[in-house]
């Protein structure tokens, strides 16, 4: 499953090797200066904008890779009956990462911090 790292320089959104070839797409790394804040989602799927391209998803089960809307970008690495973590970015690629993850409220707790310094 797919992993938000938090390190000095940032964040590390780790797929695995499944998860890359699903999302058609590497890991991310985003810097904390590009990080607006982050939150979670108890239900992901709610909050999902735009269509696939590229990617894998069945509908509330997986989604893995791009969302585009009209002007957006997401990156979701969700999963059924999962919380997500929503990262809000600015000057990046995406504008939100949306990830399933354990320990979602430690991981968001960490990140909001860690903005607040940098």
């Amino acid at each position: 499953m797919a992993r938000l790292l938090i390190s000095r320089e940032g964040l590390h959104l780790s797929l695995s090797g499944w998860e890359q070839l699903g999302a058609i797409h590497a890991d991310i790394r985003v810097p904390f200066s590009h990080v607006i804040k982050a939150e979670i989602a108890e239900k992901p799927w709610r909050i999902l904008r735009g269509i696939p391209a590229p990617g894998l998803g069945i509908r509330r089960f997986i989604r893995l890779g791009t969302l585009r809307a009209k002007k957006k970008k997401d990156f979701c690495a969700i999963y059924q009956n999962r919380n997500a973590v929503v990262v809000y970015l600015r000057d990046e690629t995406f504008d939100r990462l949306i990830v399933s993850c354990d320990e979602s409220e430690k991981i968001v707790r960490r990140v909001n911090k860690n903005i607040q310094t940098s």
